[in-house]
């Protein structure tokens, strides 16, 4: 049995937001009220092709509309980045054109501030937004977590790199990094120091004195060095300061001083300012063949030892570590009292 429906248009409002009624000129009798949104809701009177394009088929003009069905794809002249499919059915008095978004509809729901209610209730669009929605917030919880953890790293990893009283590196920090210069055969010298006198501040003074003047010293020693060095505490008041590519005895010597020059100066405290002063041992690795940082930090121990004995405020060059064998270059050592 065949026959015609009719349907009221507020039936066909709702069955398919996005149709057109057209009349015998192409013109709009009638718009749904998702395309009414789509172009700024004055379409009545207007050429259906004066408001959309018909990308293909090619050459489609207001009398082909109406002569035979026919599945279009379309944009919005005003919004080219618009694109739409859509399907024209010819009626007695013109034509029915009923549109949809197909895949670009996440962009014309945030272009035009299209919802649920300008969709059919039956087309999958609403869920299809649904998940994009729900993927495109699960995606960015995912990233703020991401950034969380990885702020949390981080974090962790400073921390387990640093000296938590003085914010200078710690044995590990240091371990680390002499392990890959000396893999590399790096060129570098360390200065293994000791504060003079600091236990007399502890005993005298307390321990709140003692980490104050930690702190102070640590930030002098910190300003002693260049950005590709390092100052590490091993704890107490023992500290390594590790510079790259200098080896001259020299140029160590004019540190070693100004280092012990800068730590003598009294140092304020809530309680008035005390004195201290410090030794140092130096060890040098050659830039050649990988070197063992076990041997180089024993040598600069040593040489420390050496200045120790000597009395306060001095330092003590010890000869180059050559290679993995644990030689030293001669016998080049330096002992001095400024």
């Amino acid at each position: 049995m065949t026959g015609e429906i009719s349907l009221p248009r507020g039936a066909l409002d709702l069955l398919c937001p996005m149709h057109a009624l057209l009349d015998g000129e192409g013109r709009f009798r009638h718009a749904g009220p998702a395309l009414l949104r789509l172009g700024g809701g004055g379409l009545v009177g207007q050429r259906f092709l004066d408001v959309f394009a018909v990308t293909r088929p090619r050459g489609v003009d207001h009398h082909a509309l109406l002569r035979a069905p026919m599945r279009l794809q379309l944009e919005l002249r005003d919004h080219p980045d618009t694109t739409l499919r859509g399907i024209a059915m010819p009626v007695a008095d013109g034509a029915v054109v009923n549109l949809g978004f197909g895949i670009s509809v996440r962009d014309a729901v945030r272009v035009h501030g299209l919802g649920g209610s300008d969709f059919a209730p039956t087309d999958p669009t609403v869920e299809m937004l649904y998940l994009l929605e729900a993927k495109s917030a699960a995606m960015g919880a995912a990233k703020r977590l991401a950034l969380r953890l990885e702020d949390a790293r981080a974090e962790a990893e400073e921390r387990a790199l640093s000296d938590p009283l003085t914010g200078l590196a710690n044995r590990r920090a240091l371990d680390l990094a002499l392990a890959r210069m000396g893999a590399a055969g790096e060129g570098v010298s360390v200065m293994q120091l000791d504060l003079d006198r600091f236990k007399t501040v502890n005993d005298t003074m307390g321990h709140a004195a003692g980490d104050e003047v930690l702190r102070q010293t640590a930030q002098i020693m910190a300003n002693a060095i260049r950005g590709d060095d390092m100052v590490a505490r091993l704890g107490g008041d023992e500290f390594v300061l590790v510079f790259k590519e200098i080896t001259a005895p020299s140029r160590l010597a004019a540190i070693a001083r100004r280092l012990i020059s800068a730590l003598e100066r009294p140092i304020p405290l809530a309680g008035g300012e005390i004195r201290i002063s410090a030794s140092i041992g130096i060890a040098r690795a050659a830039a050649a063949e990988p070197w063992l940082p076990a041997r180089l930090l024993g040598m600069a121990d040593h040489a420390l030892y050496r200045a120790k004995r000597a009395g306060r405020g001095r330092y003590f060059l010890h000869g180059p570590i050559t290679g993995t064998g644990g030689g030293t270059g001669g016998t080049d050592t330096l002992q001095v009292r400024e």
